[in-house]
């Protein structure tokens, strides 16, 4: 088992308030991405929204035997935190995640 940082990209096609916000980013703590190799390395953070526009990335951190198990991990976490913030897969469209990192420690 390897420890993956996959970043799943989306779109806000509705503005979230700030309490679903924080609810998202709630949700997604435990996967937070600080705690890698690469993510002390680079400072990531686990939800960054592009200024000027409603795109927005999720840096998560999970554990899987293969890559592609790691990005459909990611996938499924990023929905659950969306849902849980009262976000639809409507109002939060996601992209194909791709893996970005794989600790070493």
């Amino acid at each position: 088992m390897s420890t993956y940082v996959v970043t799943v990209p989306g779109t806000f096609l509705e503005e979230p308030t700030e309490q679903a916000r924080e609810a998202l980013l709630r949700a997604l703590r435990p996967a937070d991405p600080q705690g890698t190799d690469l993510g002390e390395a680079e400072d990531l953070d686990i939800l960054t929204v592009y200024g000027g526009t409603n795109a927005f990335s999720l840096r998560l951190e999970v554990a899987a035997d293969t890559a592609p198990a790691a990005e459909e991990a990611a996938r499924e976490l990023a929905a659950s935190a969306l849902r849980t913030a009262g976000l639809s897969p409507e109002q939060a469209p996601l992209g194909d995640p791709v893996i970005t990192g794989l600790d070493k420690r």
